[in-house]
């Protein structure tokens, strides 16, 4: 199914080399987070599971920043910790430094382990972990 127009029009302002990253991260995003809501979210290209936010990406001042709302709670190495909630992330100044296995095994996490952000305002900024089937 191709990106929708919003998301094809960020990748549009990007540079060849952050639009090789972004490009790379969105085909791996589709793929493994099928049936997911995407869209610009915050001005930058999300992935939501159940009105859920599970992955992004956005360009920062020297590389392109991908984000798992729930990285710190991954058990794979590799994310760094960002923020004051459960997000991690990984920056990418070079489409050749993109760990495509690694990537892969954070996106099939991101299905099962997620922090409840859809409902964070509800709950006064207090998250709970959600309890997610394993895929099969």
């Amino acid at each position: 199914m191709p990106l929708p127009a919003d998301i094809v029009a960020y990748h549009r302002t990007q540079t060849r080399g952050d639009r090789a990253i972004c490009e790379l991260l969105a085909r791996e995003l589709d793929a493994a987070l099928v049936g997911a809501e995407r869209k610009i979210w915050h001005r930058h290209p999300v992935w939501f599971l159940a009105g859920n936010p599970i992955a992004g990406y956005s360009k920062l001042k020297d590389a392109v920043r991908l984000l798992f709302w729930s990285g710190q709670s991954f058990r794979d190495a590799g994310l760094q910790p960002e923020g004051t909630f459960k997000a991690a992330e990984a920056r990418y100044a070079a489409v050749g430094e993109v760990d495509v296995d690694a990537l892969r095994r954070w996106l099939a996490t991101a299905r099962t382990v997620q922090w409840d952000y859809k409902n964070i305002v509800k709950r006064k900024g207090k998250l709970v972990r959600l309890r997610i089937a394993a895929a099969d």
